[in-house]
């Protein structure tokens, strides 16, 4: 149904985690063909990070529907014919998990010449398991790059296996937004953005939460904010097994410290330096020219992802902020960086856009054909759809969930206990199981 100033352009998004809902519903509104009146039905998978209500409420993103399924749930539903009124498919999952739905879709959509247009990408900052995680998004419509560099990257990756790099889309971060820095606020506002998984150990978290409150000692003018990204129980995209707000019990905490949620918008509006470890929370504040600072205290390394600022001007250390450091990004580094700090992030997504529209304009859409198949990784993609019930041809395995009816009221409490367990487990028993092999 292509997309016109008198039609209703229908989505879907299906998402894993609070943060992929947020990069794929605010990536749904930004992409769709200009005059399109959107009607947005949200899906999120099931699993250990399906996201909660507050998370939901935190993002601040609204949906005309939202239900929770699972994979074979959500294709059976692709399949029926009761969801073929889409025009637009964003897939907002790992790697692992697009590459079941591509396969599933295809399988699903066999022999079909109207389907969705198929959307997919990344939440943020590249910095790990490149080559992986693209070839697994591979076969999209669109396969969207938040930045040039990562256009650049994304295509040579492609051309390098023999991959059709035609998908690569240069677009920029969905959620940039807000008015622009004009100056410091009464009171100076420090923000130490943290992060579920870097570091991931106790001495290192400990150690970032203590040079934040020796900050706030140093300077006791100042307010000192914890932005928090979770609740204790709670998952996001990445497990946080150690979370401050257990590391901070016990601990003198100074007037000016206070821990704080919410929406990140919202809390940049009052911030006069944001400090990270290398959140995207650092390309937001580049967005609104707020000073940036991204630490160095652990060592630039690829396992914590502040290598990835590298050239941007703002890697800097607690001693340096102590002593009043205030940086100055790199302006080449950040326009390359899909921050659009110099005002063009409007027309960041035209490319997109117009491609979708040309998709939706046309008699038919070509099969789905990911660049994995029994045939190039026999050994590799079996595995990725088992995780998600489906054989090697996409086909979803015997004794899968059926998605003829809705869960009945036991069925649901059953699945909340069973999820409840297993973030238990996964957030309590699993790193003291760890800690025990390593006595």
């Amino acid at each position: 149904m292509p997309a016109s100033a008198t039609q209703t352009l229908r989505v879907a998004v299906l998402a894993d985690s609070d943060t992929r809902w947020k990069w794929g519903s605010l990536t749904a509104n930004r992409i769709a063909p200009p005059n399109s009146d959107i009607s947005l039905d949200g899906y999120l998978l099931r699993g250990r990070a399906t996201p909660t209500a507050r998370q939901l409420k935190e993002v601040g993103v609204t949906a005309d529907s939202l239900r929770e399924v699972t994979a074979v749930e959500f294709l059976r539903a692709m399949e029926r014919g009761d969801e073929d009124q889409y025009d637009l498919l964003v897939l907002s999952l790992v790697g692992g998990g697009v590459q079941a739905m591509l396969h599933g879709l295809a399988r699903a959509w066999d022999g079909r010449t109207k389907r969705p247009v198929v959307v997919t990408g990344y939440v943020g900052v590249v910095y790990e398991k490149l080559t992986d995680g693209l070839l697994l998004r591979h076969g999209a419509d669109l396969v969207l790059a938040n930045s040039r560099q990562d256009a650049d990257r994304f295509k040579a990756v492609y051309d390098g296996v023999g991959a059709d790099s035609d998908a690569v889309t240069e677009v920029a971060l969905p959620f940039l937004g807000g008015d622009a820095y004009t100056g410091e606020h009464d009171p100076y506002t420090v923000v130490f953005a943290v992060q579920p998984s870097v570091p991931d150990n106790r001495r290192d978290r400990t150690y970032l939460l203590n040079r934040a409150l020796q900050h706030a000692r140093l300077h006791p003018n100042r307010e000192v904010l914890l932005k928090l990204r979770s609740k204790p129980g709670e998952h996001t995209t990445h497990i946080e097994e150690l979370p401050y707000q257990k590391l901070v019990q016990g601990k003198d905490l100074p007037a000016n410290f206070r821990l704080v949620y919410g929406h990140m918008g919202e809390v940049l509006d009052r911030t006069d330096l944001l400090v990270t470890v290398s959140s995207t929370a650092a390309l937001e504040s580049l967005h609104r020219r707020i000073p940036t600072v991204v630490l160095t205290d652990l060592g630039i390394r690829e396992g914590l992802g502040n290598h990835h600022f590298v050239g941007s001007g703002c890697l800097a250390s607690w001693d340096q902020l102590d002593a009043g450091y205030r940086p100055v990004p790199d302006a080449e580094w950040v326009a390359r960086q899909g921050v659009a700090a110099e005002g063009s992030y409007e027309t960041a997504f035209d490319a997109a856009r117009e491609r979708i529209a040309k998709l939706l304009a046309g008699d038919g859409m070509p099969p789905l054909t990911p660049y994995y198949t029994p045939e190039t990784a026999p050994g590799y993609l079996p595995g990725i759809l088992a995780r998600h019930h489906l054989g090697p041809d996409g086909t979803p395995l015997p004794g899968a969930p059926a998605a003829d009816k809705e869960p009945g009221p036991v069925r649901q409490i059953v699945r909340r206990a069973a999820r409840g367990a297993y973030r238990h487990g996964v957030q309590r028993v699993a790193p003291v199981i760890r800690r025990m092999g390593e006595l």
